[in-house]
């Protein structure tokens, strides 16, 4: 009987033994996986780390891309082209006038671009203007005539302020004045060349040839 007593608390103390060993084993599946839990989540959150990297590279370089693409635009876009205004005989005001200046020199010398713009303005030919200036006054010759050099008449105008011709009061307001009358009494007229514009103004039979030559000159100068 002793001997039975002493085999049942045996078994009781193994009992007890395995119960505390499957405790312990319990435990430690608990520590791995809560483990396991938090390197998952770490993984999860570096995947949502680097996601978020990647979307945000990705936003950056679409941007440089997108900045890329409008600097080259703007390279390659070359600025509008001037246009070329051509008023007379193919020619620019700033052309007129460099051709002009080739045969004016004394009192109207590089009064060129003024006798173009007036001229361009009131649809008088450059050429043919110029010609009757350098005839009327001598300018094309060694020295302007006195009333021209005193007086800016550089037409020949008939009027007061200057004996019996007109006065001006500079180069520039006279070279005006002397194209202004080419056109009120000739231009508007009817009277637009040279051979219809010399019997009204000049009686010199040899007017009209005189002007063709300094025609011609300033033309070809």
């Amino acid at each position: 009987m002793r001997k039975g007593k002493i085999i049942s608390s045996l078994f009781f103390i193994l009992g007890i033994m395995m119960i505390s060993i499957g405790m312990v084993f319990q435990q430690e599946q608990g520590l791995k996986s809560k483990k396991n839990m938090n390197t998952e989540q770490f993984d999860l959150k570096n995947i949502a780390a680097s996601a978020n990297m990647i979307v945000v590279k990705s936003s950056e370089t679409k941007a440089e891309n997108n900045n890329l693409l409008l600097t080259e635009i703007k390279m390659e876009t070359a600025p509008a082209a001037v246009s070329r205004v051509e008023v007379f005989e193919g020619m620019t005001i700033e052309e007129i006038a460099t051709q002009l200046d080739k045969s004016l020199k004394n009192d109207i010398s590089g009064k060129g671009m003024v006798i173009a713009n007036k001229c361009i303005e009131l649809g008088v030919n450059p050429y043919v203007a110029t010609a009757i200036i350098l005839h009327e006054t001598g300018c094309g010759q060694n020295q302007c005539s006195n009333i021209a050099h005193n007086c800016y008449n550089f037409g020949g105008q008939k009027g007061a302020g200057c004996g019996a011709y007109k006065k001006y009061n500079s180069v520039d307001e006279g070279l005006e004045g002397m194209i202004s009358n080419l056109y009120r009494n000739y231009y508007s007229r009817g009277l637009v060349t040279v051979e219809t514009i010399g019997p009204k103004y000049a009686e010199s039979d040899t007017w009209i040839s005189k002007i063709n030559w300094y025609v011609n000159k300033i033309r070809n100068a």
